[in-house]
This record gives structure tokens, sequence and C-alpha cells, in this order.
């Protein structure tokens, strides 16, 4: 079993002053190089870690693997950042763990790529080459069922999303085989699979142009559809005047070669810039492009993330091209930060750069929306900075960059501190709803042993814009669970429910923000929420049992 620790920390304000409080930091140790890929956060507040790892001969021992290669780690944190438990899901050889989504009964899907044959863990053979292999578990790790998508092609799994029919957009890269029925455009295209909540497989789309597409982050849209962010080193695919008329672009179909499900083709129909550019996919909810979208300069720029706005979208990444293409920011050392800020339809709004020195790497972000949804009230921005020539005091730092809805800089700060070491790289961040912030990154004490770091910060000039409240009920009207939401600070609470008699039908104490509570006992009709702080604090709201 990995060790947690919990390490001192503080924080450097590189511009503007502002207060925050480490709540809480958990530093994820072993004696081998660990690949973190995200944090996933819950519904009631707590926080999946996921990525690869090897096991100890002591963990492999105690669970009857006989595995040396990279697994499939999970650790789940309460609010409080204490463990809750930790799962490996293990294949023969290395199996490499790269998205992960919340689904909405409060579990998750995994999305990986898998080197492995049928064993161990592992319930299906190799299609040949590396595969996708997706696993869906419940909020105790628990397998609920997996999947392996593949063909005699390589595959590999960069992003899964929820739709809005409780399945699922798994999106990945592959290399053509001469032997293979996927049939790609260049040197790496770009494959979405849509598949069902059981893991069915509905339709596979293949995008690309005349190069290497890899596609680097997936969103959903409002619309049930997703936004798909490709790094793209290749040029437009031309075809025939035919094709063009019908709408299918290269479309056509072709035989896929795990079912009879249909494999639609879309090659790309904007020319790069440079040597790499951003290309945005818009996807309808059946997974049919809508339109695309190609951004860069001269140089060498890299998509990186993505994130739904009250108006649209916000695409960020770094870049190393100074104004050209069409990118109207130039750079200042490096590479720089370079965002663009699209509406529904894909049309620009605004574009800006930004510049920690040396080489910027942006890794995540996250949009504060406002309790309504209806607007946008500021971005936040985290990654870390790489040397190049010279080395920096920040060098190698987890970094916070906040702007607000139009691009323009509130502050920035670096995060530093006791457990600092050699090389700390911030992989991804959340926003909570409170206005607490988790980071989650890798820290490195000698090459070769990169652990992970997870640290939660409160901060009051976040706290300042979040929209107060004293409870919240979700999903209400509700069936078989509910979340109760605590808007204000406690140490301890009781969460009564009453029916509309006043006989009192549940009592629950809790230490936590967000409490799920059963509710499928209850028989249809309205019930009244209350709680009770050891601070005498009292808050009521109304559950709707449908």
């Amino acid at each position: 079993m990995k060790k947690i620790y919990l390490g001192a920390f503080t924080l450097c304000t590189v511009l503007g002053i502002s207060a925050q409080e480490v709540v809480w930091q958990k530093d994820i140790k072993s004696s081998t190089q660990d690949f973190l890929s995200q944090v996933t956060t819950t519904i009631d507040q707590q926080y999946l870690i996921t990525g690869s790892s090897i096991q100890s001969d002591k963990q492999q021992a105690s669970g009857s693997k006989q595995n040396n290669g990279y697994d499939f780690h999970l650790v789940k944190l309460n609010q409080q950042g204490n463990e809750a438990w930790e799962k490996y899901f293990s294949g023969s050889n290395h199996d490499y763990l790269s998205a992960t989504v919340t689904t909405q009964d409060g579990g998750f899907l995994l999305a990986g790529t898998s080197y492995s044959g049928k064993g161990l863990d592992k319930k299906d053979d190799s299609k040949g080459g590396s595969d996708i292999w997706l696993i869906r578990i419940n909020e105790f790790g628990d397998e609920l069922w997996q999947k392996t998508l593949g063909s005699s092609s390589d595959e590999e799994a960069r992003a899964v999303i929820q739709t809005t029919d409780l399945g699922f957009f798994v999106a990945g890269s592959f290399v053509s085989a001469q032997d293979s029925k996927m049939k790609g455009y260049g040197s790496k295209d770009v494959l979405i699979t849509k598949i069902d909540k059981d893991g069915k497989e509905l339709s596979q789309l293949i995008l690309g142009g005349k190069g290497l597409d890899e596609v680097e982050k997936m969103i959903p849209t409002k619309d049930g559809g997703a936004l798909l962010g490709i790094y793209s080193r290749s040029s437009e695919v031309h075809i025939s005047g035919s094709e063009k008329g019908s709408g299918m672009r290269d479309a056509g179909s072709v035989s896929n070669v795990q079912n009879t499900n249909p494999v639609s083709r879309n090659s790309k129909q904007t020319e790069n810039f440079g040597e790499g550019d951003y290309w945005i996919v818009k996807l309808d909810k059946n997974g049919k492009v809508e339109w695309e979208k190609n951004f860069g300069g001269k140089g060498d720029d890299h998509i990186r993330t993505m994130a739904l706005t009250s108006t649209g979208f916000i695409i960020g990444g770094e870049s190393r091209s100074d104004r050209s293409g069409n990118k109207t920011v130039g750079i200042e050392e490096g590479t720089d930060l370079w965002l663009i800020s699209l509406n529904e339809r894909g049309e620009e709004q605004w574009q800006k750069s930004y510049n920690f020195k040396n080489r910027d790497i942006l890794m995540s972000m996250s949009v504060l929306h406002s309790t309504d949804d209806k607007s946008s009230k500021g971005i936040l921005l985290g990654g870390y900075t790489q040397a190049e020539g010279r080395i920096e005091k920040d060098d190698e730092t987890f970094w916070l960059l906040y702007i607000d809805q139009l691009g323009n800089e509130s502050w920035r700060k670096y995060i530093t501190g006791e457990s600092r070491k050699k090389e700390e790289r911030l992989f991804d961040l959340k926003l909570n709803r409170d206005g607490s912030i988790i980071l989650a990154g890798t820290s490195a004490e000698e090459l070769g042993k990169e652990n992970w770091k997870i640290v939660k910060l409160g901060d009051k000039q976040i706290d300042q814009l979040i929209e107060k409240y004293d409870i919240k009920i979700y999903p209400n009207p509700v069936s078989d669970y509910a979340y109760v939401e605590i808007g204000f600070d406690f140490k301890d609470a009781d969460i009564l429910l009453y029916d509309m008699s006043g006989r009192q039908l549940q009592s629950i104490k809790t230490k936590n923000r967000v409490t799920k509570i059963n509710t499928q006992a209850l028989v249809q009709g309205a019930y009244l929420v209350t709680i009770k702080t050891d601070t005498n604090k009292t808050a009521n709201a109304k559950l709707i049992k449908k």
C-alpha cells in the first residue's frame, strides 16, 4: 500500500494580493515513477485521483497478481483529504489510465491504453497492438463492466465524457495498420467511439488530415454533443465535388472489425498555419461533425485544455508562434500561454497571451459560473514552467493564473513550500462550488520517482465571487438518492428529514459540506430538509420525491 503523507505548504503571490489557505495536502509516494492523469470531483465533493503505477512486490502478493508493468491506479480521497479507498486494475503487460469521468449514478468510467491480453483483471483478448480499455466502476471502486476497443491498429485512449442519454463518447488516437480495416488519413488520426451506458458500441468516427493528429481534450456541450481539441500537424484532405455536394465529406462507411456498426470518416477541411495548430471539432449528440476550426501561427502551437463558458468555449495551450496565421498575439519568451474564446458556433471572440518566462505549460482550467449559469465570472488556469537556457527559482513549480471573462489577468501565484522537490508539475485542477481549489500533480525527489501531490486550497478572492447560499439539494425532484450541500462554515451538523406532517424520518450526522441521503423508501410527495450545526445555525429546504 502506498503511504499518504501530510505536508506543510505556502504560497507566493506574484501579482496582486490574495490570501490563500492550505486546507490540506497529500503526498502519495512510491518507489517508482508514477504517472498522474487527472483528479475527478464526485457529486458529493470527494476526489478520485487516477493515473498509472507499478505495484510493489508486496502489493502484488497480497492481490495474487503477477504483473511487472504499469497498472491503472486509483485513490479516492474524502472531503477532508483522507483516503477512502485505493484500487489497481491490472493486465499482464503495461496498462496506462488516461481519462476518467464521473457518471450520473455516482460511479466512474475509466478509459486507458492497454498492451495486455486476457488475464488478471482484463477479461478480453487483445485486438492487436495497443487497445482502448474501458472499466466502469461504482462509487466504491467495484467493477460493473469492462470493454476492450481496438483493431490490428495501435489505439490509445485520451478522453471520455458522459452524454445526455447516459452513454459515453470515448476519444483517442490510432495509427493505421496495413492489415486493418480502420484506415486513417495520415500518420496518426483521431477515433471517437460512442457507447451506451452498458458499454455497447453504437458508432465510430475517424477524423484526420495528411499528417499527425492527436486529440488532447474533449468536453461535453450544452446540446448533448462534444467539443474536441486536437493537436494537429496535418494539412487538409481534398475531396471530390460529388462528395462535397452530398454533405458526406469523404464519409462513406466502412465495416468495423469488431461488429457491424459503421465507421464514419471525416477528413480535415482546414489548412494548418504552421508546424502545429489547434484543431477544434464540434460534434452533435449523435457524433456527427457540426463544424471545425483551425487556429495557429507559423510556429508550433499545442492545444492542452478546454472549458465550457456561458457564451461558448475557452481553448488553451502553449504557443511558440509570434503574430502570424490567424494568431493575433505575440510571444515574450520560450512558449507562452495562448487562450482563444469562441462562441457556440466556433466564431472567435478574443485571443490573449500570458507569460511566466521560459517554457510555460498550461495543463488545466476551470470556469467560475454564476449560480444561474447565465454568465461566467472568471477562469482559473493552472500549469507549470520548464527552464529553457537559464534556470529560474520558480521553474518546475505549480502556478495559478486567474483571469476575468474577457481574458484580463486578475492575479497569478506560484505554489512553493517545505514539500517542494526538484521537479513539480501540475497536471490538473478543479474549482469547487464553495470556491476551494483542488490541485493534482507530480513531485520528484529524484529522477524516476515522480510521486503524486494533491493540494486543496481556499482562496479569499475567489470566495468573494461565489454566490452564497445556506442549503442546496440536488437532484430535486429526486428518485433514489439526493445530495444535501451546506453553504456555510461548520464543524459538525445534523441533517434532519421531515414529512409535511412534521414527523422526523431521518437524522444524519455529518462533517461534510455535501452529504448523500437515501430517499428510496420515500413515497411521492414533498418533504422538508433541516440543517442544524454546532454553531446553532439552521437552514431549511424543500425536497420533492418523484
